[in-house]
């Protein structure tokens, strides 16, 4: 066989009248005969961790069937539709995270399957979201996001005497002492990706004000550097390492193609409305998978110890006082129609992904998104089983459409650890992790 066509360069651009234009991706820029894994548009996993708390009906979320021939279960009907991209793992449990302290320890402890030490001062370990930023995270412009739908820190009992509010506000740890903060708000959250201002048009401008001025404030610091003394030259080369990451940010953000997003409209602060925040915060994590601003995100779906009430589904009853059920079939049946409610709205989100095309494929197809909680039985406060789904096939590395029923407590650190290396992370252990799962 003979191939004769050649390739445009990437670096391509249209040129007249004094100016260049850059050209998209095009198919002739990919060599004839190179499978597309091997140039420059091969396709990127995305992470994505989604933490629904307060655990759930187990009767109600578990399959009956193990293996392929299963049928969705009430809770998880809403992902009917994607089974093929689905896995259901069953008898997960995630010990480290088994304490007094149950709703101020289990959205962190949930990444990382570390059991804190007690203090007020936070120090537990990095989450695997932060590990796999550090190795995937870094090209683009946020190596990773954290965001949720309310800031769950100091709310009722979320927080705890012997541990603090450290662990209940947030699922990311970027090192054992440090943290991560969540963003709440859907504004802040849209300006933070596609830059301040109110229109396209001014967006444009003041981004280009900013790297006008931090090429200014490079330049006259390192003219400053050669007059000063060894400490103060360590201070400004600390200075200029900040500056430099707000720049490799802003020079990311100019690579990227934005062009091809269609971006809403600019939305409010917090809404009243839990549905729409809900659904809007998911629209904006979709956009920025899709504009490749970043490929890791962790997303609260509601905080801890939330007393958020349900009545556009029917369910006036406040959410945590709701998990404590004591077993009433009534009280079980109203949590699991908040819980099904949850899965329907993430199906929506992953119907997003499912017609987002990416490469030689959707999103979806290039997705890794774990949905769960760390919590089992919300009246019972324990962590096994734990409710456990992967949806995405992450780049033909996961297999999809499997109820899979491990032996009696096998670690959720397993999982975790097994998602890190299929997304390419280089992770030989996480927590009380015993190996990866050949299975997924």
């Amino acid at each position: 066989m003979f191939i004769t066509r050649k390739s445009l360069s990437r670096r391509a651009v249209l040129r007249g009248m004094g100016a260049a234009i850059s050209l998209p991706l095009l198919d002739a820029m990919i060599p004839a005969g190179t499978a597309l894994a091997r140039t420059a548009a091969a396709p990127r996993v995305r992470l994505g961790f989604f933490y629904f708390p307060h655990g759930a009906v187990m009767e109600k979320w578990t399959p009956a069937k193990v293996g392929r021939d299963f049928d969705m279960s009430p809770i998880l009907e809403p992902l009917a539709p994607f089974k093929e991209y689905l896995t259901v793992i069953s008898n997960l449990g995630n010990k480290p995270a088994e304490s007094r302290a149950v709703h101020a320890l289990v959205p962190a402890t949930w990444l990382s399957c570390v059991h804190p030490k007690e203090s007020l001062v936070p120090n537990m370990a990095p989450t695997v979201d932060q590990i796999c930023a550090q190795h995937i995270g870094q090209d683009t412009p946020y190596p990773s996001l954290e965001v949720a739908t309310a800031q769950g820190q100091g709310v009722g009992s979320a927080c705890e005497r012997g541990y603090g509010c450290s662990y209940s506000g947030t699922l990311s740890f970027r090192t054992a002492t440090t943290p991560l903060p969540v963003e709440s708000n859907p504004r802040q959250l849209f300006l933070r990706l596609f830059g301040q201002g109110d229109t396209p048009e001014e967006r444009r401008f003041l981004a280009q004000q900013t790297a006008s001025i931090l090429d200014m404030i490079t330049d006259e610091a390192q003219a400053l550097t050669r007059t000063l003394g060894p400490q103060d030259r360590a201070t400004v080369s600390d200075y200029l390492e900040s500056v430099r990451e707000i720049e490799r940010r802003i020079q990311n953000i100019e690579r990227g193609n934005l062009a091809k997003l269609n971006l809403p409209e600019v939305p409010g602060a917090t809404s009243e409305n839990f549905d729409e925040h809900l659904n809007l915060m998911f629209d904006l994590i979709a956009l920025a998978y899709q504009g490749d601003l970043t490929r890791i995100q962790s997303f609260m779906l509601a905080p801890e110890v939330s007393e958020q009430t349900y009545n556009h589904i029917g369910v006036p009853d406040a959410f945590h006082a709701l998990s404590h059920h004591a077993n009433d079939p009534a009280k079980k049946d109203r949590l699991a129609r908040i819980q099904h409610y949850h899965t329907a709205v993430f199906a929506k989100f992953v119907d997003k992904l499912a017609k987002m095309p990416d490469g030689d494929g959707s999103m979806l197809d290039h997705s890794i998104l774990l949905f769960g909680s760390n919590m089992s039985n919300s009246n019972a406060h324990n962590q096994y089983p734990l409710p456990t789904t992967i949806l995405g096939k992450g780049c033909g590395k996961i297999k999809g459409g499997q109820h899979i029923h491990f032996s009696e407590r096998t670690p959720l650190a397993n999982v975790l650890l097994t998602l890190a290396q299929r997304a390419g992370v280089p992770l030989e252990k996480l927590g009380d992790s015993t190996g990866p799962i050949a299975e997924i």
